[in-house]
């Protein structure tokens, strides 16, 4: 399995389904996905989830990343996913 962080301004459909185990909403518009698929099918699948021509970004995650604020349970749903960096 792969965590990919997504950041999108647009509103993303809470009955987003796609190639993932688990999609969080970790802060408005910044998702963590739990996928065994590739980047690219995870960009696409999100991609044709949202509006035309809204900006997003996908990136994969090798490691815990520094975070503060965001939602509850963030920082132990990673934990249990990726390293500590």
């Amino acid at each position: 399995m792969t965590v990919y962080l997504a950041w999108t301004p647009a509103p993303v459909p809470d009955d987003l389904s796609g190639p993932w185990t688990e999609v969080r909403r970790a802060a408005p518009g910044l998702l963590l996905v739990d996928s065994g698929d590739t980047l690219s099918r995870v960009y696409h699948e999100l991609k044709w989830s949202l509006p035309d021509d809204s900006p997003l970004l996908v990136t994969p995650l090798a490691e815990r990343p520094k975070l503060k604020g965001l939602a509850d349970g963030t920082q132990a749903w990673l934990g249990d996913r990726l390293p500590k960096g």
